[in-house]
């Protein structure tokens, strides 16, 4: 007995159901005609995509997506198809999966484990399914289960046990460092106690503030993973089961992990940009590194015709930064201009001069100069229908080390969850790629250079101290006295913490970025701004 069965790791656009159709259909035939599947598997809602968030809540939109599955079955033939959606029975909705073939409905599965934790929300939507799901399909016994299913204890045990010689699975995993690895460990375990193969088919694409990083896969019975999907990209493929055991196809190897972080950022960028309609995308390029990774994600995710960089040089700009950043943007080939911001900062200090006489400078004057570089570069995004990309990363957004309306202003910021250490390592991996950013950038110490001579650590501990408390703070929920007891200075642990707790307000107002991390800032860590607690 054999069956092929065909992966299809596919890009969805949430919402647009009409489009998500046509794709599957196109899939579906091609699985069919080109690589002769008998049935192939799609992921999890992707009818609608993934997470469709409250349009579930919309009556017309569920009962569109209903309706689409029957499209989908008077147009496909010749093949079984496996597709997610949001199944509305009565006031209840599931988020179901459906076997078509032939034109009718074969089987139907409602998602037993609901995630409710971290980016999840899926009890605020959906009902829990409470049953196995078995179907025969070529002579061979097929069990049904949805993404968080196959991370539960017991619930491919309990398919098999209904009767399935075989697991298909539907997922909308998403993506952070080290993902693919834990991903595979957990499932192989579960389908290793099962003695029951698996096939695991996951989307791929940029999401807002998510990646799904495909890496579809198949595991034999023993648990060993004989067939790997490619990361960050669609694929269709085909496995062949004989005898209900896959047969061993090609393994694509995962990423090392900061080259996996690296095609993630550029896929986020890409999608945001793509998928929201804009002509293409506009940054501020100080010399700095963060400006210069952002710039490299951008073009690599887009293409250099598709980008531009503004230097906009202050009184306390060094020279070297401003031909650091034209070395960067000639050796990425993108278009630049030079638009000096010290007349706008004058015309604003001279406004202001009256109301802040007898007063002392502090980080007023500063922030005025970020802030004159936010109308330059906003006006220029209006202008040109290009997105503009913040620069700032995770360990500034994390200690409020930013400025509303300055260098936060802009409407997606690629690299808010890359700490400043991971910075260093992706401009080094895009570096040993070909050489685009100028050593002296990621040698020099870091500046916001918006006084003379000024340095990050005049305001915050060393990175190398500050990145590991964040860490153990933000992402790990340790409490201040953990985190001394790990060896950090009672001092520097106290002062970034009232950092992180103060700042709360600066991050609600701060663009959407991409997840790479455990734990995000946003959908994932979600704290008050309004609060008397400090940690």
């Amino acid at each position: 007995m054999s069956l092929k069965i065909a992966l299809a790791q596919t890009n969805f656009l949430v919402g647009h159901i009409a489009a998500n159709v046509e794709a599957i259909i196109a899939a579906a035939l091609t699985a069919r005609d080109d690589l002769q599947a008998e049935l192939v598997v799609f992921p999890e809602l992707s009818i609608i995509g993934y997470p469709a968030e409250d349009l579930l809540l919309r009556a017309d939109f569920i009962a569109a997506a209903n309706n689409a599955i029957y499209q989908i079955a008077e147009r496909v033939s010749g093949i079984a198809v496996v597709i997610g959606f949001p199944e509305l029975d009565g006031d209840q909705l599931y988020n179901s999966a459906v076997v078509l073939h032939q034109g009718a409905v074969l089987a139907r599965y409602r998602k037993q484990a609901l995630p409710n934790y971290g980016v999840f929300d899926e009890q605020r939507y959906f009902q829990a399914g409470h049953s196995p799901c078995v179907f025969e399909f070529n002579g061979t016994f097929i069990g049904l289960t949805i993404c968080e299913d196959v991370w539960r204890d017991g619930i491919i045990e309990a398919t098999r046990a209904a009767g399935a010689e075989l697991v298909l699975t539907l997922n909308a995993s998403p993506y952070h460092a080290g993902k693919v690895r834990q991903r595979e460990a957990v499932v192989c375990g579960h389908v290793k106690a099962a003695g029951i193969p698996l096939v695991y088919v996951n989307q791929v694409g940029g999401q807002d503030e998510l990646i799904f990083d495909g890496a579809s896969f198949v595991a034999d019975a023993q648990g060993e993973v004989v067939f790997r999907a490619a990361e960050f990209a669609e694929q269709l493929s085909v496995v062949d089961f004989i005898g209900g055991q896959p047969q061993a196809a090609a393994c694509t190897e995962p990423y090392p992990e900061v080259v996996s972080e690296y095609h993630a950022l550029v896929l986020g960028v890409r999608d945001y940009v793509r998928k929201n309609g804009f002509q293409g995308a506009i940054l501020g390029l100080s010399g700095g590194i963060d400006s210069a990774l952002v710039l490299a994600l951008a073009v690599d995710a887009l293409g250099a015709d598709k980008v531009e960089a503004v230097l906009m040089p202050s009184r306390y700009t060094h020279d070297m930064s401003n031909t650091d950043a034209v070395l960067e943007a000639e050796a990425l080939g993108v278009k630049y201009h030079s638009i000096p911001i010290e007349p706008a900062v004058q015309a604003f200090t001279g406004m202001l001069a009256e109301v802040f006489a007898g007063t002392a400078k502090d980080a007023t004057e500063e922030n005025i100069q970020a802030r004159c570089r936010g109308v330059v570069l906003m006006a220029m995004s209006n202008k040109q229908g290009k997105l503009l990309l913040t620069t700032g990363n995770k360990s500034e957004m994390s200690v409020g080390y930013a400025t509303l309306y300055g260098d936060m202003a802009g409407g997606f910021a690629p690299i808010k969850d890359v700490p400043k250490l991971l910075v260093y390592q992706l401009a080094n991996y895009r570096n040993s790629v070909s050489p685009v950013i100028p050593e002296r950038v990621i040698t020099r110490p870091p500046s916001a250079e918006l006084a003379p001579d000024q340095k990050d650590e005049d305001s915050l501990p060393p990175y190398e101290v500050l990145d590991p408390i964040l860490e153990r703070y933000v992402e790990l929920d340790q409490a201040a006295e953990d985190i001394i007891a790990a060896g950090f200075r009672p001092e520097d642990v106290a002062r970034a913490i009232s950092l992180v707790d103060r700042n709360e307000y600066k991050r609600r107002q701060s663009p959407p970025g991409i997840k790479i991390t455990g734990r995000a800032f946003g959908r994932d860590r979600r704290y008050p701004i309004t609060s008397g607690y400090r940690g």
